[in-house]
Order: C-alpha cells, then sequence, then structure tokens
C-alpha cells in the first residue's frame, strides 16, 4: 500500500508539472512529507517540514477564466428577465471585497455592481476609508437583477453563489465586507438577523468577513450610518494590522 501511495503521489506531481508548463498564472502547493500530502501553503508561510517535501506551481483560475464558464448564463430563471450579467468589477487582487445582495435596475442597465443610488453611497464610504473603486473588488450573491428587485430566491441563490465562492478564491481579499442581510446571512450560512452579525469579525474561509447595513439600507435610515462607519472603521484597522 505504502508503494502504491508513492507512486500515486509521484504521478500527481508529473501532472501538476506538466499543467504548469502549459498554462500561465500559478499558485503555490506543497507536497508535504513521504505520503505525498497536498496543501496549499501561502507564499510567506514559514513551515518546519518544508524542507521535507516539494514545493510545486499550479495553474490558479483567474476571475477571466470563471467569467468564460458562467458563460451566458442560464442557471436559473432570472436569466430570462436580465439584460446584461453583473458579474463584478475591481482589483483581482484586492485586500478589500464587497459584496451585496443582486444588481438593481441601474446595474442591470449597465452592467456593473453598484452604480445606482446605493452605489453611489458605497463609492462615498470606501473613499472615506482612503480607497478608491478601483482598489478593491465590488460583487453580488447574485449575478442577474430579480424581478422589481425583489428578494433573493433559494433556487437562485443556489445557482449563482458557487461563482461567487470562486471569485473569493481567486481574489483572496483579507477582509470581506457583506453589505446587508442577504449577503451575510448566505456567505455565513445562519438566519441571524444582521443587526446582531454587524460589528464583529467572523470567519469565512480563514477569511475575515464583517456584515454591515447595505448601502440601500441607510439611504432609507440615514441614522444607521454611524454603524456603518463603525464597522468600515474596524475593517481599516484590520487591514492596517495586516499591511
Amino acid at each position: 500500500m505504502r508503494d502504491e501511495l508513492l507512486d500515486l503521489a509521484g504521478a500527481l506531481k508529473d501532472h501538476i508539472l506538466s499543467e504548469r508548463e502549459s498554462r500561465s498564472g500559478v499558485s503555490r502547493l506543497y507536497l508535504k512529507g513521504d505520503l505525498g500530502a497536498l496543501y496549499p501553503v501561502p507564499p510567506d508561510t514559514d513551515d518546519p517540514e518544508r524542507e521535507s517535501g516539494v514545493v510545486m506551481s499550479v495553474p490558479s483560475v483567474t476571475l477571466e477564466d470563471i467569467r468564460t464558464e458562467l458563460g451566458d448564463c442560464t442557471r436559473c430563471k432570472l436569466h430570462g428577465g436580465r439584460l446584461n450579467i453583473v458579474f463584478g468589477e475591481g482589483n483581482p487582487h484586492a485586500d478589500l471585497l464587497f459584496v451585496g445582495e443582486a444588481p438593481g435596475r441601474d446595474e442591470d442597465q449597465q452592467g456593473r455592481p453598484f452604480v445606482g443610488r446605493a452605489g453611489q453611497l458605497l463609492t462615498d464610504i470606501i473613499k472615506a476609508m482612503g480607497l478608491t473603486r478601483d482598489a478593491v473588488y465590488i460583487c453580488n450573491i447574485l449575478k442577474c437583477r430579480p424581478p422589481e428587485n425583489r428578494n433573493p430566491e433559494p433556487d437562485e441563490i443556489a445557482a449563482c453563489e458557487p461563482f461567487l465562492v470562486k471569485q473569493l478564491q481567486s481574489i483572496q481579499p483579507r477582509v470581506i465586507c457583506a453589505l446587508g442581510k442577504f449577503a451575510a446571512q448566505t456567505l455565513l450560512k445562519t438566519d441571524t438577523a444582521i443587526s446582531v452579525l454587524r460589528g464583529r469579525f467572523h470567519s469565512y474561509h480563514e477569511m475575515r468577513l464583517m456584515p454591515t447595513y447595505h448601502p440601500a439600507y441607510l439611504l432609507r435610515n440615514p441614522g444607521a450610518k454611524k454603524q456603518v462607519w463603525e464597522d468600515v472603521q474596524m475593517i481599516m484597522k484590520e487591514l492596517q494590522q495586516e499591511s
């Protein structure tokens, strides 16, 4: 059995090295020990057992790859009423990623996330943080607009969420800011109210996630801006500590 595992590990290594030569874009993997347990290691990780294994490079998935896979999506009923898929935009290596609920009318028309009134407020928040939209990444749980901006339905989330997860895996932000109830509850797999979730960091696939109120909610309830600014300040502090 041991010999078979070693042969398997060698074959896997050869396959990965072959893929590396044929594709661009790589992420680091470490083949640990003589049994070939394969797991990802960040470039700055100090691993005392690193010398006992083999460090290899394998292809990584880019946002362009994910958008190509999404294609002219017809995976749920929303495709019938949309004008444009709203995939997301910003820095593909952003430290901070904002994720909202779904595109609205302006986003559907332009094919860009957060470009309406709520989007302008988000832009103002980003500027107040000392950043620009180009420095962060902005996307939504859903890539298509629900009719009349109704709430996302479970089957729509189920069809779209895998692409959001792939976006997060590709970008690897230091902090995710979940804007509103649906973004926070979808990512954290909870039905806890946003008023309870906000104000503290949560863990999402080893990334820090801060839920806060959606900018559209702030347009209706401007008194909540103080709480959002408190959440944003915690994000800024976290990013400064990580830098």
